[in-house]
């Protein structure tokens, strides 16, 4: 071990180094009832869909967390090609969010996010969704800990 970190660990510590913005929000209800976040720029109502038992009569975690990841996702090229200097027009991030049991009898998430880059060639557009996925911090965050496949098309 040395200064802390053992010989051959190539583990990345993606921890943040200063705390920039904090988001608050509370569940009252779990997947039935409604959340609020503490600023007041959301307040939905929370309902199980259909296809896990619900009358899909409101969003639910799985969509809230498919609208976050794609948001950041789409950041994190515009960041990383701003940086290179290349032109994103018309670029969309589209996020797919699955939930089904696991194997320790609890739930898992998948995640596929659709990346479109229209006015890029395939090689630099492969390059710029490898360096968003570096940089984005749900990236980072599920990174080893659920499925995450990125579609280029």
């Amino acid at each position: 071990m040395i200064d802390g970190t053992a010989v051959g660990d190539t583990t990345v510590d993606t921890r943040p180094t200063k705390i920039m913005y904090v988001a608050e929000a509370t569940a009252h209800g779990g997947r039935d009832g409604y959340v609020t976040s503490l600023d007041g720029q959301i307040a939905l109502k929370v309902a199980m869909p259909p296809a896990l038992g619900g009358d899909g009569n409101g969003t639910n975690p799985e969509q809230l967390f498919a609208a976050g990841y794609s948001a950041c996702f789409h950041n994190a090229l515009v960041l990383v090609g701003r940086r290179a200097g290349l032109d994103l027009t018309g670029s969309t991030v589209a996020a797919k969010v699955g939930i089904g049991p696991n194997k320790q009898r609890g739930y898992g998430l998948a995640v596929a996010l659709s990346v479109s880059l229209p006015v890029l060639d395939q090689d630099v557009a492969t390059k710029l969704v490898d360096a968003a996925h570096e940089v984005c911090p749900y990236s980072n965050a599920t990174r080893n800990n659920i499925e995450v496949t990125i579609l280029l098309g």
